[in-house]
């Protein structure tokens, strides 16, 4: 790879205004430029909104979801990775057919360059999960995309990295959760709504193991284990009735932050990712070092279908139609 400037970028987005939700993409986009940035990438879902998604019925997810590449919202990222002349990436609800996905695409000013359909879907049951690995290049280096929960699954990032990404692209809407994990859970919006008031109770809870502190359990670990950039994107503020952290990051081969949205707000950060530090990273050791012969279990068939459900209650009810 050569050295590339990338920015991870975070704005509060507002559910189903997709109009609101470009405008943020394209002022964040300008920003990034400024800073130096040569690819500027977003959250899943950046424009649409996410969780918001859960009580659909097909019907309703279908209205909100649009073709790729020839729909109105891949269009105008393509306008607007034409007008600053750097490759974007962002998250939509995809409509393809009879199918629906979440969708993640990566465009230059000349259309579409790739897109990666999430392999671990439940925010709805409407959406079908997408089935490979997408890894292409760009600007001189190889890249990937993984999607919020394939993230959690270490084999979906080995094989990114087996495919021959050096930079893999992480679009989530996560953290502040509810789960049963200690010290874990949502936080109380009414923190959000007062920051600039009173910051420091909100930044608390971001910081902890609500938020960032759940984070750095395990995302340093993805780009350490494969020698490979991570760059992290997520939502910050209000996601339907939650809040959600932010800490849209870069890290290193080595599983270091290079750089990280430190903002109770919309923001963007760019780091400089460089060919050395792969080579030199632990987790290209460990990739020379596997013995495949020895990790049949891994694919065996399973006794079970196999079941993708996050740690808390979704809002919907009833199988997928």
């Amino acid at each position: 790879m050569r050295d590339l400037r990338i920015a991870a970028a975070q704005f509060e987005y507002r559910d189903g205004d997709k109009p609101y939700n470009l405008s943020r993409i394209r002022e964040l986009t300008r920003r990034a430029v400024e800073l130096g940035a040569e690819v500027v990438s977003f959250h899943e879902c950046c424009i649409s909104a996410y969780s918001f998604v859960q009580p659909f019925s097909r019907e309703a997810l279908t209205e909100l979801a649009e073709p790729v590449p020839d729909g109105p919202s891949t269009r105008e990222l393509i306008r607007i990775s034409a007008e600053y002349r750097v490759p974007v990436l962002a998250g939509l609800f995809e409509r393809d057919g009879d199918r629906l996905h979440n969708t993640y695409v990566c465009v230059t000013g000349d259309g579409l360059v790739a897109r990666h359909r999430k392999l671990h879907t439940f925010v709805s049951p409407h959406l079908t999960p997408g089935n490979e690995f997408t890894v292409f290049d760009l600007l001189g280096c190889r890249c990937g995309m993984l999607i919020c929960y394939d993230n959690n699954l270490p084999e979906n990032v080995r094989i990114t990295t087996l495919r021959g990404a050096e930079v893999i692209f992480m679009p989530h809407v996560t953290g502040c959760l509810p789960s049963t994990m200690p010290g874990r859970g949502t936080v109380d919006r009414r923190l959000w709504e007062n920051r600039e008031r009173d910051p420091v109770p909100l930044r608390i809870e971001l910081d902890g193991p609500k938020g960032r502190g759940w984070l750095m359990r395990w995302l340093p670990a993805r780009a350490w284990e494969n020698g490979v950039y991570a760059v992290f994107t997520n939502a910050v503020g209000l996601d339907g009735d939650e809040v959600r952290p932010g800490n849209s990051m870069i890290l290193d081969p080595f599983g270091e932050v290079l750089a990280e949205c430190r903002v109770a707000g919309d923001d963007v950060v760019v780091g400089l990712c460089t060919a050395e530090k792969i080579a030199h990273s632990s987790g290209r050791r460990y990739l020379r070092a596997r013995r495949p012969e020895l990790y049949a279990s891994l694919v065996e068939p399973p006794t079970e279908p196999p079941l993708t459900e996050p740690g808390w209650k979704l809002k919907h009810a009833g199988p997928s139609t």
